[in-house]
């Protein structure tokens, strides 16, 4: 099954075609900064009941006029089947297009990095008769950002760095540097790169922590802007909902006079506590009074 994780490790490529030079630099194929590059479709079907498909193909026409034919695969974790997968690709690609062909496979986890490398050899009796020798991108080669100062210079390459990064113990710095150059930067950039996380990190402590430091991204913190005041207009309407529900399920009713007040709030943190308490109290009316201390106006 295709998920989002898989799906935005190459899908990278496809909208922020500009990391491909530092990412070609990496892996020492050097590729000039200045390159059309063109989508193409990445199905490799021949044979209907056998449906082949690559991850994400780009036509890459470098500024030196070598043009050639890029095939991106993202791979979770070994699968033996993926050898003769990645021949046939690069074998369909060349005959269809009539350029030289290479492969790309994207992996955060070094095992799995290190088996992608190859070489695959097709052949017998001691004979190849193909190799296909992918190069590859993981932990072991790309560098972690955890600076802001370089994540601004280049938001693609920090982002891929958070993506490929995400299982490491330095995660939280590389997020903690390109959530901070995201607040430099303008507001449809922000935004594209919280949600391309928000999907690439998965699920897991990674995808936690960008979620709280982008909670919300605004750059006049705590100024009642209006993009702040939609996400705590949203947080309050999803903690009423939650405390209102946990209610009906503990005590089978909620009293109008006690509904219309939930309802009626508006400030995360009471509610954070009226949806503790809620999880507690033996009469739904006590969810605004804590029984040992008084909580003060509004609580």
């Amino acid at each position: 099954m295709v998920t989002s994780v898989h799906e935005v490790s190459h899908r990278i490529f496809q909208e922020r075609p500009e990391i491909l030079s530092p990412v070609f630099d990496l892996l020492g194929v050097p590729m000039p900064t200045k390159a059309i590059i063109e989508v193409v479709s990445g199905d490799s079907t021949e044979i209907r009941p056998l449906e082949r498909r690559v991850d994400s193909v780009l036509r890459v026409e470098p500024s030196d006029g070598d043009s050639f034919m890029l095939a991106i695969e993202a791979q979770g974790r070994r699968d033996e089947d993926k050898a003769a997968s990645w021949s046939y690709y690069v074998a369909y690609l060349q005959a269809k297009y009539k350029l030289p062909v290479l492969l790309l496979v994207v992996c955060r986890n070094r095992t799995t990095a290190e088996w992608a490398a190859g070489p695959f050899r097709c052949g017998a009796r001691g004979w190849t008769a193909l190799s296909t020798h992918p190069l590859v991108l993981g932990p072991d080669n790309v560098p972690m950002i955890t600076d802001v100062a370089d994540a601004a210079r280049d938001l693609g390459m920090a982002a891929f760095s958070a993506m490929t990064h995400s299982d490491s113990r330095h995660a939280p710095a590389i997020l903690n540097a390109l959530a901070g150059a995201l607040r430099a930067t303008d507001e449809e950039t922000s935004l594209y790169y919280a949600e391309l996380l928000d999907l690439g990190l998965g699920q897991g402590q990674a995808h936690d922590t960008w979620r709280d430091l982008m909670k919300p991204i605004t750059y006049f913190p705590g100024r009642g802007t209006f993009r702040e005041e939609a996400y705590l207009e949203g947080e309050a309407k999803g903690q009423v909902a939650a405390i209102l529900r946990v209610l009906e399920l503990r005590l089978g009713s909620v009293p109008e006079e006690v509904r219309a007040r939930v309802v009626g709030c508006s400030d995360p943190d009471t509610l954070s506590r009226w949806l503790d308490r809620a999880i507690v109290v033996t009469e739904a009316e006590d969810v605004f009074t804590d029984k040992d201390v008084e909580t003060g106006a509004g609580a």
